[in-house]
C-alpha cells in the first residue's frame, strides 16, 4: 500500500508541477495531495515535498492561509483567459469553442465563488516563504535512513 500511495503522490506532484505551465491544470490541489500522499508513505518525500520551490509557491501559502489573493487569482484567470483565447483562435470549430466556454466558466467558478480570497501576503510577489520543518519529520527521516543491525535494507522500518 506505501507504494501505491507514493506512486499517486508522484501523479499528483507530476500533474501539479505540469498546472504552473499549463493554465487548465490545477496546481494548488495537486500539490497539496502529493504532500498529503508523501506524508502517508515516505517520511523522506514528505520532507522533499515542503522543500521544493513548487510547494513553498502554491501548496505552501494555500495550506497556511486556506484560500489564494485577490492578484493571485485575477492571475490565474488571465493566463487561462488568454491560453483559451488563443486556442479557440487557432481551433475554430463550434464543439471545440463549447468546451472552452465551459473551462472558462468552470475557472471563473472556481476562482470567483468556490476557492476562498485571503489577504495578500507581506512577501513580494513571486518570492516563496520558508518552509519549515518540523523536528519531528527530521526525526522520522533520521530513523527510516539509519541503518540497524547488520545494515541490510530489511531491517529498516517500513
Amino acid at each position: 500500500m506505501r507504494y501505491v500511495l507514493m506512486g499517486c503522490g508522484w501523479i499528483s506532484f507530476a500533474l501539479g508541477f505540469a498546472g504552473i505551465f499549463l493554465p487548465v491544470l490545477p496546481t494548488t490541489p495537486f500539490m497539496l495531495l502529493a504532500a498529503f500522499l508523501f506524508a502517508r508513505s515516505s517520511p523522506r518525500l514528505s520532507v522533499w515535498i515542503k522543500s521544493t520551490r513548487a510547494w513553498k509557491a502554491y501548496g505552501q501559502p494555500f495550506k497556511e492561509r486556506g484560500g489564494i489573493s485577490k492578484r493571485k487569482k485575477a492571475h490565474i484567470l488571465g493566463v487561462s483567459y488568454v491560453v483559451l483565447a488563443i486556442s479557440a483562435f487557432l481551433v475554430q470549430r463550434w464543439y471545440v469553442w463549447v468546451i472552452l466556454i465551459a473551462v472558462a466558466v468552470f475557472l471563473a467558478w472556481l476562482m470567483l465563488i468556490h476557492i476562498k480570497t485571503v489577504e495578500e501576503d507581506d512577501l513580494p510577489s513571486g518570492v516563496a516563504p520558508e518552509v519549515e520543518i518540523n523536528s519531528d519529520d527530521l526525526r522520522a527521516v533520521a530513523e527510516r535512513l539509519r541503518p540497524s543491525g547488520n545494515g541490510s535494507m530489511e531491517d529498516r522500518k517500513s
